[in-house]
């Protein structure tokens, strides 16, 4: 099986680390991982600040970056729910502005292909032990776009639960947003703060030495309140949990 990876401009930037892991992971389990050099933001930062015009060229970047791939693959919920949810009503949009089916015929044909990681591994590989090894107390937080938008439910917690060595710890108040929101955390910085502040001392309260999560914009945002609080507590993608075995552990 080949797919596409999308890495997200998070992770391109800042946490390439996760992108790694997930190649590492994917190719573990027989799976050949492509990387479309076209690709660039999903525009969501755009798209969510009112600019849905200017996404439009995103849109259009993406599917065609893309195209060819039966499977698309993310570490990211936030921008599969921007692809999944959000494309295709820019495509209608442009479309009943008068501007032609084309956006929404891209939109439409690449949507439906686009899959969060723990969706890839649990409904498509159909496997929830991946031969992971980590042994460290964790506990996860469910970011908004994979629980509300997705509907990711507990494949993440399926997969956690089947690392040999990992002791995972139920995070109290877990649905609960931890205040980022991508630009709500710059328009509402004081709310996204104390939201945050809850988050990491509910967290911390568990004991857990990692606070794992499918989401590095929402782990950067958690990861900071507890840098500036001294907490010992560290944040992890969950790709890079995954991708760690005995005989290669996580560096």
């Amino acid at each position: 099986m080949r797919v596409a990876l999308f890495v997200t401009c998070v992770n391109d930037a800042l946490y390439p680390r996760t992108g790694i892991a997930v190649v590492r992971l994917l190719e573990r389990l027989g799976v050949t991982v492509d990387f479309p050099a076209a690709q660039s933001c999903c525009g969501q930062p755009q798209y969510n600040t009112g600019f849905r015009h200017e996404a439009e060229p995103l849109v259009r970047r993406t599917a065609e970056a893309f195209a060819g791939y039966e499977y698309v693959v993310t570490p990211s919920g936030s921008c599969a729910a921007m692809i999944r949810e959000h494309y295709p009503r820019i495509g209608r949009k442009a479309a009943a502005e008068g501007r032609g089916d084309a956006l929404a015929e891209l939109a439409a044909a690449l949507a439906p292909r686009v899959y969060e990681l723990t969706e890839f591994l649990v409904d498509v590989l159909g496997v929830s032990d991946v031969g992971a090894h980590f042994p460290h107390t964790v506990t996860y937080h469910p970011s908004c776009h994979g629980l509300r938008a997705l509907g990711l439910g507990d494949r993440p917690r399926r997969l956690l639960a089947a690392v040999k060595g990992l002791d995972l710890v139920e995070l109290p108040g877990a649905e609960e947003c931890c205040g980022f929101g991508g630009t709500f955390a710059v328009k509402n910085p004081d709310v996204s703060a104390a939201m945050g502040t809850d988050k990491t001392a509910a967290a911390a309260a568990t004991g857990a030495e990692v606070l794992c999560g499918a989401d590095n914009s929402c782990l950067a945002h958690l990861e900071g309140l507890l840098r500036r609080a001294g907490s010992p507590l560290r944040t992890l993608h969950l790709a890079e949990i995954l991708a760690a075995t005995e005989r290669e552990p996580l560096r």
